[in-house]
C-alpha cells in the first residue's frame, strides 16, 4: 500500500478519489483550503511551499502518487488571475515539488486534471497558454485578468495538459519511473458545476452542453479512472490526455482526433 497526495481533497473529484484510494488500503494526504489534512491556499506561492513541506514531512519523503484536483471554474465576476494561480501554478508547482518524492515510490504516478473545455471552447488565448508555460505567474495573471476568467479556464487547463505532455517523456519523469498523465473531464456532478449552473449568464450554456450519455458524470466514476491510472495496470500510459466527458468532445468535433502529422 502506498502514500498518495491529493489537492482539492475536501470536495468533488478530489474527495471521491481520496475515498477510493483509502478504500483500497492506501494512505492519502489531503490538501485543501479547508477541511483537509493540510490546509493551504494553493493560489499563493507561500501556500504551495507550505503544502509541499508538510506533505514531504508526513510522507517521509516518498510518495506513490499525486493528483492535483484543486481548481475553480471561470465565472463572469471571478478574476482570471485566480485561475492562473490555482488551476495552473497550484498544480505545476506541486508536481515539481513532489517529483523527487515520487521518484522514491515503487511504481509512482501523477495524474493532472485538465478539462474537455480545452477542445470545445472557442477563442482560447494562446498567448496566455504560453505565458503559463514560460512559468511567469505575474505576467500570466495580468493577461488572465485582461482576458477574463471565462477564457482563462480553458487556457489554464490547456497549459496544464501541454506541460504534462512535454515533461512526461523526460528523464526526470518516466526516466525516473514516474508515470505522468492527465484526464480531461466534462460535466461532472460537483460543487463547481453547481456553481456554474447557478450563474445566470453561463448556467444556460452549461445546461445546453451536448452530453451523448444524457447525464453528467459522477465524481466516483472519475475517481475509479484516476485509481486505475495511478495503479500498476496503468503503467503503459505516459503523457496521455484522456477524455472522460460522456462523449461531448466526440460529438462536437468527431474528426479532429486523431490529428495526423502534416506532410513534410
Amino acid at each position: 500500500m502506498g502514500i498518495y497526495a491529493i489537492t482539492g481533497a475536501a470536495s468533488g473529484i478530489g474527495a471521491a478519489t481520496t475515498k477510493r484510494l483509502k478504500s483500497d488500503g492506501h494512505t492519502v494526504i489531503g490538501i485543501d483550503i479547508q477541511e483537509a489534512d493540510i490546509v493551504a491556499d494553493l493560489s499563493k506561492p507561500s501556500g504551495r511551499a507550505e503544502a509541499i513541506e508538510q506533505v514531504l514531512e508526513k510522507s517521509g519523503g516518498s510518495l506513490e502518487g499525486f493528483v492535483p484536483c484543486a481548481g475553480v471554474m471561470g465565472l463572469p465576476n471571478r478574476a482570471g488571475s485566480l485561475l492562473v494561480s490555482l488551476n495552473y501554478f497550484g498544480a505545476i508547482d506541486l508536481l515539481k515539488g513532489f517529483r523527487e518524492a515520487l521518484s522514491q515510490g515503487e511504481s509512482a504516478a501523477a495524474v493532472g486534471v485538465s478539462s474537455n473545455s480545452t477542445t470545445i471552447s472557442p477563442g482560447v488565448p494562446n498567448s496566455l497558454i504560453q505565458a503559463c508555460l514560460e512559468g511567469d505567474e505575474e505576467k500570466a495573471c495580468k493577461m488572465a485578468d485582461d482576458f477574463g476568467s471565462m477564457l482563462a479556464y480553458p487556457a489554464t487547463k490547456t497549459a496544464l495538459a501541454y506541460w504534462i505532455r512535454r515533461h512526461a517523456v523526460t528523464p526526470e519523469w518516466i526516466g525516473s519511473g514516474i508515470n505522468l498523465n492527465a484526464i480531461a473531464p466534462g460535466m461532472i456532478e460537483t460543487a463547481m458545476t453547481a456553481e456554474g449552473l447557478a450563474d445566470p449568464l453561463i448556467g444556460p450554456h452549461i445546461k445546453n452542453l451536448i452530453v451523448p450519455t444524457k447525464r453528467p458524470g459522477k465524481p466516483e466514476e472519475i475517481a475509479d479512472f484516476l485509481a486505475f491510472l495511478l495503479g500498476p495496470k496503468g503503467r503503459f500510459f505516459v503523457g496521455s490526455i484522456l477524455f472522460c466527458d460522456g462523449g461531448t468532445d466526440a460529438e462536437i468535433r468527431p474528426d479532429a482526433w486523431p490529428s495526423p502529422m502534416p506532410t513534410p
